[in-house]
């Protein structure tokens, strides 16, 4: 097995996110209810999701280009809904302090 940069890459990637999965699943029982609740079990849902993406990348060499095109552009939609939740989180969040 050669170790390139694109490996290397791949691998802080994937340990980044098992890293990020366990923070919100350690963090879920410090998550109040109502609307926070629900968002927080959405984004526990898309790091696993994310999780488990990163985990194939070591792969996708293997993987044919049509099948590639459709992960790649799968993730790229999930990481746009990530980020839109995560900055209205963020948003319900400081109006909630602000209160």
């Amino acid at each position: 097995m050669q170790l390139d940069i694109t490996l290397v890459i791949s691998l802080a990637a994937i340990l980044t996110m098992l890293y990020c999965l366990y923070l919100v699943t350690s963090l879920k029982s410090s998550v109040p209810g109502g609307v926070v609740g629900k968002k927080w079990k959405f984004l526990m849902m898309l790091v696993a999701l994310f999780t488990v993406g990163y985990l194939a990348t070591p792969f996708f060499s293997m993987i044919p280009d049509k099948i590639l095109r459709l992960i790649v552009s799968c993730i790229f939609f999930f990481g746009a809904l990530y980020v839109v939740l995560t900055v209205k989180l963020i948003h319900r969040i400081i109006q909630e302090l602000s209160e």
